[in-house]
């Protein structure tokens, strides 16, 4: 997760990259930081530990110019401190459970799908709406609720095994992913998703499958 965030600021300070771009290297990058802690099953002390520095760095760029186009100083968004304590939250619950692909996926899916949802909406979002005060696009919930599907199937088939209901149970974690983060304020999906479509996916798991 410090890595991400060291590659972030290199590309800030060494490039004209915009902001936009910068965030999405954090963004994505950091997820996937989760999903190689899962395959060489690194102890969960050390995911969190680097969620609590990460959480730390984020919070003092919001004051200071450490990483300007991560947090612009003032910027009104928690967003990126938000994303880095929910991979704390879930490793700290899930790696305790040995069930650390729930983990995954809720990062997983704030991941790929809000990433794509941003993506899709800036691009060919001309179909609004509002939620919170906030403009959304049709096109960019849709592609939300397409990957977050997408991602919460692949995971919990490689786990669990190619079952109807595991097709179902992303359907529910797409769904909720979706509303969540159309109901986003302050960058709150950030946490909000991750933590939902795990918890989500954790229950409905232990109940249908």
């Amino acid at each position: 997760m410090l890595l991400v965030i060291l590659v972030a600021w290199c590309v800030s300070y060494f490039t004209s990259a915009n902001s936009e771009v910068i965030r999405k290297i954090v963004h994505i990058g950091t997820g996937h930081v989760i999903l190689i802690a899962w395959w060489l099953n690194i102890p969960s002390g050390v995911g969190i530990t680097a969620s609590i520095c990460a959480c730390i760095v984020t919070l003092l760029s919001y004051k200071l110019p450490i990483i300007p186009g991560i947090n612009s100083v003032g910027r009104k968004s928690l967003g990126t401190f938000f994303y880095a304590a929910s991979i704390g939250i879930l490793i700290t619950y899930f790696w305790h459970l040995h069930e650390p692909q729930y983990a995954v996926l809720g990062v997983m899916v704030m991941t790929w799908g809000d990433g794509l949802a941003a993506l899709v909406g800036q691009r060919f979002g001309k179909h609004k709406y509002k939620t919170l005060g906030r403009e959304k696009s049709w096109e960019g919930s849709l592609a939300m609720c397409l990957t977050s599907w997408i991602v919460a199937s692949l995971i919990l088939i490689t786990v669990q095994g190619n079952l109807w209901q595991i097709w179902m149970i992303s359907v529910v974690v797409a769904l909720i992913a979706t509303a969540l983060e159309s109901l986003s304020f302050l960058g709150i999906d950030n946490l909000t998703v991750p933590l939902g479509t795990a918890t989500i996916a954790f229950a409905l798991t232990k109940i249908l499958v």
